[in-house]
């Protein structure tokens, strides 16, 4: 059993506001593509956390992966009782959506948030949990993944953990090879 961590921006960090944004589809252009490779390598879990964002779109990608790979299972790990129960009602929506979907959900505190102690022991759940992870996050370019990667990082230097950057350089490549998808998908109408 090998099992990714995978998590990132939150969606307003990137600026992306809906789900017809160019920047989502060619997230999780990137995202479907290093989950192929990541399960052709061997990884049967997903494990994502439920923040809008990266970790909701790599669980969306992962339940679309399930067709043509069915050996993935996905998980949803809430740090805390009643995460995201003050958002607003269509992402709470979309929160229940994604649980009712996953083949395991459950969070790591039964506890409604009371404390940032609560948010350190969901990252040392999750790195005790899982084999590897990967972050949608560029050092050069900061945000709220930094607080998981430092841990994953510090985690790596005395685990056998595996840290991979989906970086800025990453999307960029990823945009290309998505343009000329579309480019020849356009061009095959004809």
């Amino acid at each position: 059993m090998s099992r990714l961590w995978l998590t990132g921006y939150r969606s307003y960090e990137l600026g992306i506001w809906g789900n017809d944004d160019k920047k989502l589809k060619v997230i999780k252009f990137a995202l479907k593509n290093y989950l192929i490779s990541r399960i052709e390598d061997g990884v049967d879990w997903l494990i994502s956390g439920g923040q809008l964002g990266t970790e909701q779109w790599s669980i969306e990608v992962g339940l679309e992966l399930k067709a043509e790979y069915p050996e993935l299972q996905v998980a949803m790990m809430l740090p805390f009782a009643q995460f995201g129960s003050n958002w607003k009602e269509d992402k709470q929506a979309a929160l229940a959506t994604l649980e009712s979907r996953v083949d395991f959900t459950d969070s790591v505190t039964n506890a409604p948030y009371q404390s940032p102690q609560q948010l350190r022991n969901y990252q040392e759940f999750m790195l005790s949990h899982t084999d590897e992870a990967a972050l949608v996050y560029d050092l050069d370019m900061p945000g709220k993944p930094k607080y998981d990667y430092d841990a994953a990082h510090r985690f790596s230097e005395e685990h056998n953990y595996p840290v991979v950057l989906i970086d800025m350089d990453w999307l960029q490549e990823s945009a290309s090879e998505y343009a000329e998808q579309e480019n020849l998908k356009r061009d095959s109408q004809f």
